[in-house]
């Protein structure tokens, strides 16, 4: 039996909540404080946390911390403003923590 086509997911490392779709993927270049993390444009099934400033590898941003609806892990955090005119592509943006995600069904 062939499997059905789907979007490729991402879930929760903890609790398997989908938070975030392959597509929505801009970029797997970026370092988290577990090491490597990508950049999505939309995430789903989060909860959004106080924003901060916070100096990150690139400058001074704000940001908010995510983490997952249903079990509460954190999972990353949220660019809510960049100060860098060369960093305003992040804004709006999500960091996803590749140690804190994981493939669904794929």
């Amino acid at each position: 039996m062939a499997q059905s086509i789907g979007p490729r997911l991402y879930s929760c490392c903890n609790c398997r909540n989908h938070v975030g779709l392959h597509d929505d993927i801009i970029s797997k270049a970026f370092q988290g404080r577990t090491g490597r993390a990508f950049l999505f444009s939309h995430a789903m099934n989060i909860v959004v946390g106080p924003k901060e400033d916070r100096h990150l590898l690139t400058g001074l941003h704000t940001v908010a911390d995510i983490s997952c609806a249903d079990c509460n892990e954190p999972l990353g955090w949220k660019y809510e403003r960049a100060y860098e005119t060369s960093q305003k592509y992040k804004e709006g943006k999500f960091i996803f923590e590749k140690a804190k995600i994981v493939k669904e069904d794929w």
